[in-house]
């Protein structure tokens, strides 16, 4: 348990107070995504989020989603399909992608899915539903294309890895 302030955003006390600043502050108003770790493995805006309601519960940041040495399938595309520019949005695109790919297996429709029954299964994962399910993450140099097609990418890695 970190002891902050009540006040104080689930952003500013990683950044801040355990020194995790591979998280971005943005806007600081939850509108670009910047902030985007995973709060019990579901997508959450950081900026906006107490730290005090996350006591207990399961915080991954971009520091985090590597397994040692060996990144994440997500950051690997990325990385080799040049998913990002500047690189400031970056680690909050890496990890709404991450919970987007999760969402995505799961069923879950987005506003572009043309089936949305459940006995569907999941649509196929196009580039309109990639652009779509990460529409929450903005990126100010416009890497748009490489981000759809490193997610694209980190899915099938995914993919072949859970059939492995």
């Amino acid at each position: 348990m970190l002891p902050v302030d009540h006040r104080t955003t689930l952003l500013d006390a990683l950044r801040e107070h355990l020194g995790l600043t591979g998280t971005k502050k943005g806007c600081d108003q939850g509108q670009c995504g910047a902030c985007t770790v995973l709060l019990d493995g579901r997508r959450a805006v950081s900026c906006l989020q107490l730290a005090v309601a996350a006591d207990g519960r399961e915080v991954t940041t971009i520091d985090g989603l590597a397994d040692g040495e060996r990144l994440h399938p997500v950051q690997r595309a990325f990385l080799d399909l040049d998913g990002y520019q500047c690189g400031y949005c970056t680690p909050g695109q890496t990890c709404s992608a991450v919970a987007m790919i999760e969402e995505h297996a799961a069923g879950w429709p987005s506003a572009v899915t043309g089936d949305v029954r459940p006995e569907a299964g999941p649509p196929p994962l196009s580039a309109d539903e990639i652009r779509e399910r990460m529409s929450g993450n903005l990126c100010r140099c416009g890497a748009y294309v490489a981000i759809v097609q490193a997610v694209a990418r980190a899915t099938e890695a995914e993919s072949t890895e859970a059939a492995a």
